[in-house]
């Protein structure tokens, strides 16, 4: 047994060394670890906030030309809680697949749709057929005249340069081939290269009139592509499609099949305020 003197263990008679350390350490009442105050995580917290809102924000906003301050915290916060949300519907995700084999057979997969898609908008299929004549070529007046239906909003989805030849345009021209000048129209239309162009988009046909003007240059509005660059009425430059089934017509007989390009244009949108 030990002996307790003047508030000392003392080890007994006997004892080793290695047992005296165990032995004088019996006396000593045991250390009880505090919990921390929560008021100092608080505080902590906040001190970081703090550093985070005074000093990281406006750093980012000074590599940020142009950006006020309010405008990048709303900005990171944004992404912030963005984020977060993210990380709670990656761990609901998680545990909904976390489910016995035989409930998993009655799940229905849910198809999300594009964000994307959704505010795409939906292009008219209407399309109109747009030849420049021989003369429009010689003159070289086809960028000015496809410039006029693209800053008009319309979108090229089919375009060559070609020489027909004359059974071609009489079938182009069939409508005509009673009246007195459809020999020579077949005759100038064949006498050089054209430029037969798609332009696709809502009203097509209609506005595709109205861009070109008046048969006649001298009857066309100034504005119009006649009315600009043509004077007499058999050299008015080009030729337009007057109506949608017309257009149909002309289209299949000028282009083959895959000719024709179906295409999204990205300035969609800033065209058609809706669908």
């Amino acid at each position: 047994m030990a002996n307790k003197k003047n508030g000392q263990f003392t080890p007994p008679s006997g004892s080793n060394a290695a047992t005296q350390p165990a032995l004088a350490n019996q006396g000593r009442p045991k250390r009880q670890v505090q919990p921390r105050h929560p008021a100092l995580c608080v505080f902590f917290t906040t001190i970081g906030l703090v550093f985070f809102l005074l000093f990281l924000l406006p750093w980012q906003v000074h590599h940020r030309p142009g950006w006020s301050f309010p405008q990048s915290v709303k900005h990171d916060y944004r992404i912030y809680t963005g984020a977060v949300s993210s990380l709670f519907a990656a761990a609901h995700h998680t545990s909904d697949l976390l489910v016995p084999n035989d409930e998993q057979k009655s799940i229905t997969p849910i198809s999300h749709p594009n964000p994307i898609s959704e505010f795409r908008p939906k292009m008219s299929t209407e399309q109109t057929f747009i030849a420049i004549k021989p003369d429009g070529v010689q003159r070289g007046l086809v960028g000015s005249i496809i410039a006029r239906f693209e800053n008009r909003g319309y979108k090229l989805v089919a375009i060559k340069l070609t020489t027909p030849g004359k059974a071609h345009l009489e079938q182009h021209y069939a409508d005509l081939k009673d009246k007195p000048f459809f020999a020579g129209l077949v005759e100038y239309m064949n006498s050089g290269p054209i430029c037969a162009m798609v332009w696709e988009g809502r009203d097509a046909v209609k506005t595709g009139r109205t861009l070109l003007g008046a048969t006649n240059p001298l009857a066309s509005a100034p504005g119009t592509i006649r009315g600009d660059f043509a004077i007499d009425v058999g050299r008015n430059v080009c030729h337009g499609s007057d109506s949608v089934e017309n257009a149909k017509k002309e289209i299949a007989l000028w282009f083959k099949e895959g000719e024709v390009v179906s295409w999204q244009s990205a300035q969609a949108s800033w065209i058609y305020e809706k669908p």
